[in-house]
């Protein structure tokens, strides 16, 4: 998606920006914040990239093998390390 385009579920401009990543695991949550994304400025949904999508899913079956109940990161400092 690029800037100007629209929203396929609403017709809202969508911009890039930044999203809040949570998963559900059954025994506890992942939340990763600042995670960027596409957005509509109108409903607010948001579209992940799939090199970004990748390192979420790292993340998360890490938290999961650890049988983490709260797992919280900025994304930022999961791409530094």
């Amino acid at each position: 998606m690029s800037d100007e385009m629209r929203c396929p579920l609403c017709g809202g401009d969508c911009r890039h920006g930044k999203t809040t990543f949570t998963v559900d695991l059954g025994f506890g949550v992942v939340v990763i914040r600042e995670v960027p994304a596409i957005l509509c400025e109108q409903c607010g949904a948001d579209w992940i990239d799939d090199d970004v999508s990748e390192t979420l899913e790292t993340l998360v079956m890490d938290a999961r093998q650890k049988h983490a109940m709260i797992e919280v990161a900025n994304y930022k400092d999961l791409k530094a390390s």
